[in-house]
C-alpha cells in the first residue's frame, strides 16, 4: 500500500513540472518583437502621395519610413527602428502619419493610378532616402517639382501653420472715421446699465 501511494506521488511531480515551464515560454512570447524582414538587399520605397511618408511596396507587410525612423504594424501594435530589418521598438500608439495613408495604395501603386491620375512614381534606393529624406520635407520638394509624380495632381492648399506670415493674417482695412466711432459707442447703447456692478450674470454668459 505504501509503494502505491510513492508512486502515485512521484507521478504526480512529474506530470506537474512541465506545467511552469510551458507558462515560462507562452509569456515570452507575449511580449515579443516583430521578426526580421529578410531583404537581398536594401529595400527601395516609393513616396506616398500628398504625404512624406514612404512605403516598400515589394514585401507583403506594412513597412514605411517616415520622419527618420522605420515603422512597422505587428500583432496590432505599432513598433519603429533605425533600420529597416530590425532593431524594433515597441511604440505605444499608432503613428499621426498612419492616417494619411489610404487602406488602398498598394492597389494604386500596382495600377500606376492616384485619384484617378496617372502615377509616375520614383522608386528611391535607401541610400538616396537616408541622405536626402529631411531636405527633401524640409523643401517641399516633391509637390514643388513633381507633384508626388501624379499627373495632374494640384497641391494641396498650405495650412495655416504652413503659411507665409504675409498670408496669416491679412491687415485690415481703414475704416471711416464715423464707422469707428460708432463701433465705439455701439457696447454702450447695447448695455445702458454698464455702469452697475456685475453680479455674476455676465461671467457666466461668457463661459457658454
Amino acid at each position: 500500500m505504501m509503494k502505491l501511494f510513492s508512486g502515485t506521488l512521484l507521478l504526480a511531480l512529474v506530470l506537474a513540472v512541465p506545467v511552469p515551464s510551458k507558462a515560462g515560454v507562452d509569456v515570452n512570447i507575449s511580449v515579443g518583437f516583430p521578426p526580421p524582414i529578410v531583404f537581398a538587399a536594401p529595400p527601395e520605397v516609393v513616396v506616398i502621395p500628398e504625404t512624406y511618408v514612404y512605403a516598400v511596396p515589394d514585401v507583403n507587410v506594412d513597412l514605411f519610413f517616415y520622419n527618420g525612423w522605420w515603422w512597422r504594424p505587428w500583432q496590432g501594435r505599432w513598433y519603429r527602428s533605425r533600420n529597416y530589418n530590425s532593431g524594433w521598438g515597441y511604440y505605444q500608439s499608432v503613428p499621426s502619419f498612419y492616417s494619411n495613408i489610404p487602406s488602398g495604395w498598394r492597389n494604386d501603386y500596382r495600377n500606376r493610378r492616384w485619384g484617378g491620375h496617372q502615377w509616375n512614381y520614383q522608386r528611391i534606393p535607401n541610400q538616396q532616402l537616408q541622405r536626402n529624406w529631411n531636405t527633401w520635407e524640409r523643401n517641399r520638394y516633391w509637390e514643388k517639382q513633381q507633384t508626388w509624380g501624379v499627373q495632374g495632381l494640384k497641391p494641396r492648399s498650405q495650412s495655416r501653420a504652413d503659411q507665409p506670415q504675409h498670408y496669416r493674417s491679412q491687415p485690415q482695412k481703414a475704416q471711416p472715421q464715423h464707422q469707428q466711432q460708432q463701433q465705439r459707442e455701439a457696447p454702450q447703447q447695447a448695455h445702458p446699465q454698464q455702469g452697475k456692478p456685475d453680479r455674476g450674470g455676465g461671467e457666466k454668459h461668457d463661459r457658454k
